[in-house]
């Protein structure tokens, strides 16, 4: 670390605009609204009219300010809600997305990106995409997680973890169909996996001897290969290359027993196979309060574990409690990378 860099710890976290038509926007100034829930400070990459036209519209009364720098956002963070203007291309219109405000959601996430990177925000919060408005204008990524995996070097491939109080988990397998899903398992994957879900526990969650539990895929976890041989011929064997690593890894758990509370006592996140197997039990537990987490990048990275809710936007009934969540672990985060740091 450089004499005249602050900790990351010190710095705000850049929050990106989302799509235009969502409930990104709104979310952000009721969130600062509720800045004390989420204690680390904040700027919103975003238009700033636009802005100060929804917290019109929707009554907010929340103070703004624009902003030139990141370093901006520290002094005023607890009078205003810091802006550094980030200008639409194209018109948004609520509940209606559009291409042509792609590469203004685009270059939103860049931005963020660089900040992070050159250490001028603790890291990036971004707000929910409508990716299918971005594929209408040529963004070639499956979504966030692999978009920021290429921003960040694309040296290895990001991994997916959700959390909420009391669980966090990691799908193995993520945006393809269940049978692609099984098709890809293999051992090295899981193994791949598990040793970045602990290296992430280590650094930026600060626990030393992380514990990971690892779902079975079939009913009763293959009932000893009577109900499925993935266990036996792919799982069971990348739990022991783990273990010979020296990781406190169990399992194969039955997927369902795996998420009950005696069970999930027992360690600190579980790998789980495939994407709903491990989005069900977050949404389930905590719905409004699920942080997505992207492991494995330079620099830290969370979301709300919810879309764009276009059904919604522009009618003040966003709730802003999972960006709440976000900005929390977003900042816990820092604050253990900036001590594993010093």
């Amino acid at each position: 670390m450089s004499p005249n860099t602050a900790p990351s710890s010190l710095r705000p976290l850049a929050v990106t605009m989302g799509e235009p038509a969502g409930i990104g926007t709104e979310i952000t100034l009721k969130a600062w609204l509720r800045r004390s829930e989420s204690t680390h400070p904040f700027f919103l990459l975003d238009d700033f009219e636009r802005v100060c036209d929804i917290n019109q519209s929707l009554n907010l009364n929340a103070s703004i300010q624009r902003i030139e720098t990141p370093d901006d956002a520290i002094g005023m963070y607890g009078e205003a809600l810091p802006v550094l203007h980030h200008p639409l291309r194209g018109t948004a219109v609520h509940g209606q997305p559009s291409p042509q405000t792609a590469t203004s959601v685009i270059t939103s996430i860049e931005n963020a990106v660089e900040f992070s990177v050159k250490g001028e925000a603790a890291g990036v919060v971004t707000n929910p995409i409508q990716k299918s408005v971005l594929y209408q204008s040529g963004f070639e990524f499956p979504g966030h997680t692999e978009f920021l995996g290429e921003l960040g070097g694309g040296n290895t491939q990001p991994v997916m973890m959700l959390a909420c109080e009391g669980l966090r988990v990691v799908p193995v397998t993520v945006h393809i169909s269940l049978v692609q899903a099984i098709s890809d398992l293999s051992s090295e994957i899981i193994v791949q996996q598990a040793k970045m879900t602990h290296a992430a526990l280590q650094r930026d969650f600060g626990i030393m001897n992380p514990r990971l539990a690892i779902a079975g895929l079939n009913p009763h976890a293959g009932e000893e290969g009577a109900m499925g041989g993935e266990e036996e011929t792919i799982i069971i064997p990348a739990i022991n290359s783990l273990k010979a690593l020296g990781m406190d890894v169990s399992g194969p758990y039955p997927p369902d027993t795996l998420f009950t509370e005696r069970t999930r006592a027992r360690y600190d996140a579980a790998i789980c196979m495939y994407h709903d197997q491990a989005l069900i039990p977050i949404k389930t537990l905590d719905f409004e309060g699920g942080v997505n987490v992207t492991l494995g990048l330079p620099f830290i990275r969370t979301s709300p574990d919810h879309g764009t809710a276009l059904e919604i936007a522009g009618q003040g009934k966003a709730n802003p409690q999972s960006l709440l969540a976000a900005l929390k672990v977003a900042g816990e985060m820092a604050c253990c990378r900036s001590q594993s740091v010093t």
